[in-house]
């Protein structure tokens, strides 16, 4: 089954009230396809509706008859097949479903589920078996964390919380254009072939979460950091673990809110937390003084109280304000980040570093405020934007760089799958890189040391953040051009072997990452370096490279030299 592409067939499987047949019909009309529900062929075969089917001929009928659909549903090609939410649950089903097209499981939390359940019986009186339990959520809780292990199993996860069918259709029409060969080409893991996910998948919704990738210790605070695929379910689990209770305040962005804000307020107060979310506007621009003092009047009205936890929803952006929030509201709340962007997952949410931007400056006004835990679900990044994701990117690279040579090689061997999020590569990459972040931290806390290291390409980069208002470019976008700076500046100087800038540069290319900021106007980016917060005594602290792994902080570039170097990186053309 490996290599090739697959048949031009999409299987769409997920617990009731995923959205599989809306989806797909949505899906076969962005495609020019045909849609079909095997729900539909089993009706149409047997004469009785499904519950009927059960109530009078038992699931061992039924499931025979689904068998069937199963495989009519997935003969010709061109077509996009919605399953029923059991048929992962029979091997032979996995089988033929792996052999017959691309399978996507679509989610939504249990709250999204009964909810949907419930609008739709309004609308349509026929009896769904699930509703009519004693306590409707708790069953369907129950059902689906003992169907999660197979759903678990599938190519691609897509979150349908807070989206409409046509969103949830184009994320898989957009994984089908850009990545069907590749998931196709890894077909060769042996998961969807055994008679059954390991018995310790089953045994508790927490039980593959394992240990933390890392545990960051510094003075002022110890704390993990979980990464894994698939883990938001057990944020409440790990709150009241660390010693949480009380209530949860969720800070988010619009956007991020949109699609996962009502799953972790469910998951949270399923864990006995009172929670409550403040959504602000997506962008770099949100992370100010006026954004922060509206967050401090919404806890205010809240009376949120020094036990309750912020909880910071988001990427980049999100935890440097909710932290900045958490850190100076009533002089410090427990806080706890959940990012949903790869920059959050390999940086920004490690090490305790909160603040907030000035006119002048990216992050000039901030303080060090280390969370209770960080927890990095990696399937969420499956959501991204494409260009959100090749941001990301540019950190792990960073931490390679400077780090990490074995990782480093691992990137220029992976590129390509660890780009397109290959699920066990870019939970190795993402959780190696925190761990990575996680030692430097637990050894300087407050930069005063070893952790300016982390700082390579990021003087160049975000000053080219500050120069374009914080919307032209990407923080990872931006911190890459910084590292091709850098790397110009290390070998004009004879710090940076010429072989390793080439190296460097190659795998910025690799990713999608860009080398040059053409346009943008050389005064302003150097107007604010001067005002960079690695400046001292007046002179910037450059990080630059002797060889992989071995950084060097230099403070004796000579002005002009970065100067030129900058207007190479932003020339035209």
């Amino acid at each position: 089954m490996a290599g090739g592409s697959p048949p031009r067939r999409i299987i769409l499987t997920g617990f009731s009230g995923t959205g599989k047949t809306t989806v797909a019909r949505a899906l076969a009309r962005r495609l020019g396809w045909h849609w079909v529900d095997t729900d539909d062929l089993v009706v149409a075969h047997d004469g009785r509706y499904i519950h009927q089917i059960f109530q009078e001929s038992g699931e061992e009928y039924f499931r025979g008859l689904e068998r069937m659909a199963l495989r009519q549903a997935t003969s010709p090609e061109g077509w996009v097949v919605a399953t029923g939410g059991g048929a992962v649950l029979r091997p032979e089903n996995r089988r033929l479903l792996a052999e017959r097209g691309l399978v996507v499981c679509l989610e939504a939390s249990p709250e999204t589920i009964h909810q949907r359940l419930r609008a739709e019986q309004d609308r349509n009186p026929a009896v769904r078996p699930l509703l009519q339990a004693e306590d409707p959520l708790a069953r369907i809780r129950e059902l689906k964390a003992f169907r999660q292990p197979y759903y678990r199993l599938c190519d691609w996860t897509v979150d349908t919380d807070g989206r409409t069918a046509d969103e949830v259709a184009a994320e898989v029409q957009r994984v089908w254009e850009t990545q069907a060969a590749a998931l196709w080409s890894r077909r060769g893991r042996p998961a969807w072939f055994e008679s059954e996910p390991a018995a310790s998948e089953q045994e508790s919704p927490y039980a593959d979460h394992g240990e933390p990738a890392a545990v960051v210790r510094t003075p002022a605070a110890e704390y993990p950091v979980y990464v894994g695929w698939g883990i938001l379910e057990s944020l409440g689990h790990r709150l009241k673990a660390a010693g949480l209770a009380g209530a949860a305040w969720v800070v988010s962005d619009a956007s991020v809110a949109a699609r996962y804000g009502g799953r972790v307020r469910a998951v949270l107060e399923r864990a006995g937390f009172q929670t409550d979310l403040y959504a602000v506007p997506p962008g770099d621009a949100s992370k100010s003084l006026e954004t922060a003092a509206a967050l401090f009047d919404w806890l205010a009205a809240r009376r949120a109280e020094r036990r309750d936890a912020v909880v910071a929803l988001g990427g980049g952006m999100v935890t440097d304000l909710g932290g900045f929030v958490a850190a100076t509201y009533l002089r410090g709340l427990p806080l706890v980040h959940v990012p949903t962007s790869l920059l959050g997952m390999v940086d920004a949410a490690i090490g305790g570093k909160v603040a907030v931007n000035h006119r002048e400056a990216k992050n000039l006004i901030g303080a060090f405020y280390q969370p209770w835990l960080v927890l990095c679900d990696v399937a969420l990044l499956a959501t991204l934007s494409p260009r959100e994701l090749t941001s990301g990117w540019a950190e792990a690279i960073k931490h390679a760089l400077i780090l990490d040579p074995d990782l480093l090689d691992l990137l220029e061997r992976e590129a390509e799958a660890v780009a397109r999020l290959d699920r066990d590569l870019a939970t190795r990459v993402i959780a190696r890189s925190a761990a990575l972040k996680a030692a430097v931290v637990s050894e300087d806390e407050r930069e005063a040391g070893r952790r300016t290291i982390l700082n390579y390409g990021h003087t160049v980069g975000h000053a080219l953040e500050a120069a374009t208002g914080y919307e032209a470019l990407l923080h990872g976008e931006a911190v890459a051009v910084g590292m091709a700076a850098v790397g110009e500046i290390g070998v004009r100087l004879g710090v940076t072997p010429p072989a390793l800038r080439e190296r460097q540069d190659a795998l910025l290319r690799r990713f999608g990452l860009p080398l040059r900021a053409p346009g943008v106007d050389p005064e302003r980016v150097l107007a604010a370096m001067a005002l960079d917060k690695k400046v001292s005594g007046k002179a910037i602290r450059w990080v630059l490279l002797e060889e992989a792994g071995r950084p060097v902080i230099r403070d004796d570039v000579p002005p002009e030299l970065a100067a030129d170097v900058v207007r190479l990186v932003t020339a035209a053309g």
